[in-house]
């Protein structure tokens, strides 16, 4: 009986769906399990326990760190990957096998094989698929393998005789292009991308070049390689990207992309000189976590409902704010990928494309030739779009051009650099547009800053110290009156999503395995979203100061970053301080 067979006998699966299950599977040539997981019908844990039963295998979950990189040797790594089996314990020189299909007779045959060249005897067990992949990577350790490519670069440079001196480009692009340092590069991307990092920064200090991954919003230093190594890493990031390689006085700017486990990943390159030699930052894409949905970013129900109403109408402007790095891009693109349809001609001018959506027409703007945004946007216009994204609002062309566009009937997306919600009016006027012009065409604007969000499985709520709580029970009662109404009861407060007893809690960070000890997985907004009202609309033409606009936000329900930030403390997705840290940005 297969699992879907078997979902559907415990009333987990209607015979309608299955049925559709069934179909994808016989066309696409994917394993079921995969299907199932990817489309949420049940968890790993129960999906794993009815093929246990119905198999009759045991089915054990794995501690990582407990199974030692001895073990794994056990098995080949390319065995291992090719038939998704992996040593997972030893005792007495009985191997544990961990497999995903058990009942793949190739796999099977491949482990008797293995166990007699080993002259091992061994016992199967079945694992899931997520500890299966999360076991593999640690064939992979970055020290490792980057360790094995330098001695093999070592071992040439000493035959070769290499001195110590300035490289010609024809040599530096024979060195580059051989196969240790392609590897060194190679495994610090990959590393990068299974690590969930953002960015890359290769910086050479006194005596080491310095690898740092920037995981969750904080850097951390990954691997230190011998000095000498410096000008090759530099150099083959620089031919990848198609980079002038004999140019390093100047900072450089490109993109490349590489299939990294299957995935398409993009990899935005900046180089910039110091006094020690060329930095490189290196932003990592990748879309399966960049591309997000409006409940994945952490939109609370009253910001959500005003930005859906907005992105309904034909036209308009809907701004987001904020300093480098705190995800308006990726807001951005969660509301393009609910607008793009193929009734509508959806175009964008960005700097550079961080994400590519199938469907939307994306351009890349190229200052250095006289192609930026206000060139840009003229042209898009004459393209018959119905929806228009603009990277950045930074000048007075680009802003005129963005607001007549809006008028004249288009939805506008854009970015703009302020503080916060409140000051993108201001904003707006310094740039030379008209206070008339505003109100009608800006629909919303939506600021923005990032924290880390608490790993579900190992937070612990601990009771807040007094001056914590006051500041928190002080700023419940300076949320708006619709969210006061519906969070107060005899008990403490509440809502429905949350609930506040007395004594207060809240939570903090710990770490455990699921985290790979880090306390937190991934990060979400906190927000504040302003609409266009008539009575801001009255402000923006009679005194449009921030002062004034903050009493109408205030006016129209809209929680501050910091009151948006306690809610998720209260509701045990992020800390205290990493919620003050994100708000006292402003």
């Amino acid at each position: 009986m297969t699992l879907i067979q078997q979902l559907v006998k415990k009333g987990i699966l209607e015979k309608a769906k299955a049925a559709s299950l069934d179909y994808e599977i016989k066309n696409s040539g994917r394993k079921e399990e995969e299907v199932i997981l990817e489309r949420k019908i049940v968890s790993e844990e129960l999906l794993f326990g009815l093929k246990s039963e119905s198999q009759n295998v045991p089915f054990k979950r794995i501690y990582i760190e407990e199974v030692p990189l001895k073990t794994l040797e056990l098995i080949p790594e390319d065995s291992a990957r090719f038939y998704n089996m992996i040593p997972i314990g030893l005792k007495d020189n009985n191997l544990e096998i961990g497999m995903v299909y058990p009942e793949d007779l190739k796999a099977q045959e491949a482990i008797k094989f293995l166990a007699r060249q080993g002259k091992f005897d061994y016992k199967v067990f079945l694992i899931t698929l997520s500890d299966f992949r999360e076991l593999f990577k640690k064939y992979r350790t970055l020290r490792r393998e980057v360790g094995r490519a330098l001695e093999e670069l070592e071992t040439e440079m000493k035959t070769e005789k290499i001195e110590r001196r300035p490289f010609g480009v024809k040599e530096m692009e024979r060195l580059v292009e051989d196969a240790p340092i392609s590897k060194v590069v190679g495994v610090i991307l990959r590393h990068a991308v299974d690590g969930g990092a953002s960015d890359i920064h290769i910086e050479p200090t006194r005596d080491r070049l310095r690898i740092r991954f920037r995981v969750l919003g904080v850097l951390h230093s990954s691997l230190l390689l011998p000095l000498k190594v410096h000008p090759a890493v530099i150099a083959r990031i620089k031919i990848l990207t198609n980079l002038k390689l004999d140019e390093n006085r100047i900072p450089q700017d490109g993109r490349f992309s590489a299939k990294i486990d299957e995935k398409d990943i993009d990899f935005r390159v900046s180089t910039f000189p110091t006094t020690l030699g060329e930095k490189a930052a290196i932003r990592v894409l990748d879309p399966t976590t960049g591309l997000k949905s409006f409940e994945e970013l952490g939109l609370n129900k009253r910001n959500l409902e005003v930005i859906k109403k907005a992105i309904k109408k034909p036209y308009g402007m809907i701004l987001s704010t904020g300093p480098t790095g705190c995800g308006k891009t990726t807001t951005l693109y969660a509301i393009l990928k609910i607008l793009n349809r193929e009734e509508v001609n959806v175009m964008t001018l960005e700097d550079p494309v961080e994400y590519y959506i199938e469907g939307v027409n994306q351009s890349e703007v190229k200052p250095e030739i006289g192609y930026d945004f206000a060139r840009g946007l003229r042209h898009l216009l004459r393209q018959d779009p119905n929806i228009i994204m603009v990277g950045e609002i930074r000048d007075n062309e680009t802003a005129v051009l963005a607001i007549h566009a809006a008028l004249t009937g288009h939805l506008v997306l854009s970015t703009i650099h302020t503080n916060n919600a409140t000051g993108v009016i201001p904003r707006l006027i310094d740039l030379g547009i008209k206070p008339y012009l505003i109100s009608p065409v800006l629909s919303v604007v939506i600021a923005q800053r990032l924290v880390r969000t608490l790993c579900q499985y190992c937070r612990t709520k601990i009771k807040p110290q007094k001056e914590v709580e006051d500041m928190i029970l002080k700023e419940v009662a300076n949320f708006p009156e619709f969210l006061k109404t519906s969070l107060q009861n005899p008990g403490g407060f509440h809502r429905k999503e949350i609930k506040i007893p007395k004594p207060l809690y809240i939570y903090q960070a710990v770490g455990c395995k699921k985290c790979n000890e880090e306390g937190y997985s991934g990060r979400s907004g906190v927000f504040e979203v302003l609409t266009m009202t008539d009575e801001l609309a009255e402000i923006i033409l009679k005194e449009p100061s921030e002062s004034k606009i903050n009493e109408e936000a205030k006016r129209q329900g809209m929680l501050t970053m910091k009151q948006d930030g306690i809610l998720k403390v209260l509701d045990g997705v992020a800390t205290i301080e990493d919620v003050l840290g994100a708000a006292e940005e402003k």
